[in-house]
């Protein structure tokens, strides 16, 4: 079908007006990228600033509040999901690895408590469904194809924390959150190590996962609650049996009881 063409006297630009309205196009494309460049660098401070709350251990940022919630959120179904492997691994590099899951998260879950509980913030108690989801993958696998998913899960959900560790590390203002972040680093790398020597991590895989972006997160949570009052208490996640391996010396260790 041929296009019909426009009708007299309309939709026909002079010479003269294709030149005005191109050089008018060329001006809004210089301009915009400036203005938008410039919007967007007071925007990024503001929102820092609008997320900050004040703490006598210095500025508690929305990062910071997000990455406890996630420190905790992690150890909610990892601890469990290396007890599991300590009895279920196919393999003694597989049960390994679930020892080390174990005490990391032993570990870091006592840190995480002590931080919010000093910072009056409240953390869950139960994890999320897409993490309940995962350990009932690691409840229907068996032999071989378990120590599959559970080398790959675990260090898919390591490697998504880890970045998250870093930036926490570099960017934070508050000082126990800083403490937090060197301690989870420790344990986090040591965790993505262990699971790597299992020798079942697909690194092929691993990559795509990670450059479309579909590593799977801890939580899709909302915005981390800010501090309160009288927060609830989170209850302490205890393995049911006390690990041999001991880890590297962290930062800073939990005080003793």
């Amino acid at each position: 079908m041929r296009p019909r063409p426009p009708a007299p006297g309309r939709g026909i630009l002079s010479g003269t007006g294709l030149i005005i309205t191109g050089l008018t196009a060329t001006l809004a494309a210089l301009i915009f990228p400036v203005w938008s460049y410039a919007d967007r660098g007071g925007t990024g401070e503001a929102l820092l600033n609008a997320e900050t709350v004040a703490t006598e251990y210095g500025p508690l940022s929305g990062l910071d509040r997000d990455f406890l919630t996630k420190v905790r959120l992690a150890g909610l179904w990892e601890l469990p999901a290396g007890e599991q492997a300590r009895l279920k691994g196919h393999t003694a590099a597989v049960q390994k690895a679930g020892e080390h899951l174990v005490e990391g998260h032993t570990f870091l879950d006592e840190r995480v408590r002590d931080v919010a509980a000093k910072l009056s913030l409240q953390l869950p108690n139960e994890p999320t469904e897409q993490q309940r989801e995962w350990l009932r993958t690691l409840d229907a696998s068996e032999g071989s194809a378990y120590d599959w998913q559970f080398a790959n899960l675990l260090r898919l959900a390591h490697g998504k924390v880890f970045s998250l560790v870093a930036e926490v590390r570099a960017s934070t203002r508050n000082t126990l959150v800083r403490k937090l972040a060197e301690d989870a680093g420790t344990t986090v790398l040591d965790h993505i190590q262990v699971l790597e020597d299992t020798g079942y991590v697909d690194f092929e895989a691993l990559a795509r996962e990670m450059a479309a972006g579909r590593t799977p997160p801890l939580t899709h949570t909302p915005a981390p609650p800010g501090p309160v009052t009288d927060p609830s208490p989170a209850l302490p996640v205890t393995p049911s049996q006390q690990p041999s391996y001991s880890l590297p010396p962290a930062a800073s260790r939990p005080p003793e009881s």
